[in-house]
């Protein structure tokens, strides 16, 4: 699994017009899931993201996680891509990706168990073309691998 992490002041997915998830602070993730991935993977980078310590103490120092800023959440975009490889020829294969069967049941396990950590992960919409927008902040952006 591969999660593409980014500290966010705010971020809106829209599928079609419609916004299907939206945050004020937080951590905006790309979800990338691999042909092998598990539960154990899920749980690996749900852990991972949400301890990462990438936000400001009143210091100016990042030692604080999501956990620990009061009204922050998590939204959660999945995304093949993150299994492109580019290394032969020009377009991309995407052969190490999961398929979108197995994909979805673990996007929404990963979405879950973000719910059992005591976030409400908000989300973009399995498998649609989504328009992202949002504000970076720091600019920070964390590549999480569970291999």
């Amino acid at each position: 699994m591969k999660a593409v992490i980014q500290r966010v002041k705010n971020c809106t997915v829209l599928v079609e017009g419609n916004v299907t998830g939206s945050l004020e602070k937080g951590l905006l993730i790309y979800l990338g899931i691999h042909r092998d991935d598990t539960d154990r993977e899920v749980r690996y980078i749900a852990e991972k993201a949400v301890n990462l310590r990438i936000f400001n103490d009143e210091n100016g120092k990042m030692n604080l996680s999501l956990k620990d800023i009061p009204g922050s959440d998590v939204l959660v975009v999945s995304q093949f891509t993150l299994y492109g490889d580019a290394r032969k020829g020009r377009r991309p294969s995407y052969t190490e990706a999961a398929e979108p069967k197995k994909a979805r049941l673990l996007y929404h396990a990963f979405l879950e168990y973000l719910t059992e950590l005591g976030f409400s992960p908000a989300q973009g919409e399995f498998q649609a073309a989504m328009e992202v927008t949002y504000t970076n902040v720091g600019p920070v952006t964390i590549l999480l691998n569970s291999r």
